[in-house]
């Protein structure tokens, strides 16, 4: 079975084992997720420039890894940072939850919207859906109010604003179905799932089901 790298760019060890132990839950019986995180940056990626560094910490991660006989690589923060870099350097199949969660919502010809935390990158998030040929289907982004960083300390301050801003992806867009878009938004992804009718897309589990898909493995 498989060994899958999962890493994160977001300096912390414990969002880590939280995005590990939510792509194992998804992961196929014997399938190892080990995850590394990256060692400079901050905590919670929360703009475009924090993203834009990530990528190159992302490599770093890699780079350290790399000789420990990977089968694939989740890269667990939304808007993908380092991706293309690492499927040109890795020889492995490599996939981002942004990526793999816009596929998933957007299945079928689905209008799909976001529910976020960081307004400062929307550009970004919106120019991933472009550049994987979604925006025609991409219904918009609606964002909880306040620091992302303080909110996402609060898990049940972070549901419930999450919820609002999935309800608002629905109401006011047109969404039929709607990513909560950020790794270190995994626990709440998973909490709002079953909360509406229609699907509700944990980035995390996505990725692990579609690295799952490119490796030949039934998750």
């Amino acid at each position: 079975m498989p060994d899958i790298l999962l890493i994160n760019p977001n300096a912390s060890v414990a969002t880590t084992d939280m995005m590990v132990g939510i792509a194992s839950a998804e992961a196929p019986a014997g399938c190892r997720v080990t995850g590394r995180t990256a060692v400079q940056g901050p905590p919670m990626i929360v703009n475009e420039d924090e993203l834009n560094a990530a990528a190159l910490e992302v490599l770093k991660v890699w780079r350290a890894a790399a000789d420990e006989g990977w089968d694939g690589v989740i890269v667990s923060a939304f808007g993908d940072p380092g991706v293309e870099l690492l499927r040109r350097e890795a020889g492995v199949p490599v996939v981002g939850i942004a990526e793999a969660s816009m596929l998933a919502a957007g299945e079928g010809g689905r209008r799909f919207g976001i529910a976020t935390v960081t307004p400062d990158l929307v550009v970004p998030i919106e120019a991933r859906a472009a550049a994987l040929g979604l925006r025609a289907q991409y219904s918009g982004i609606r964002l909880t109010q306040g620091d992302p960083r303080a909110l996402a300390a609060d898990a049940l301050a972070l549901e419930e604003a999450l919820a609002q801003a999935v309800q608002r992806c629905i109401d006011d867009d047109g969404a039929q179905a709607v990513i909560i878009g950020g790794g270190p938004l995994g626990q709440a992804a998973l909490a709002l799932t079953p909360r509406f009718k229609v699907p509700v897309i944990a980035p995390i589990g996505a990725a692990m089901r579609l690295l799952c898909s490119k490796l030949a493995v039934t998750p």
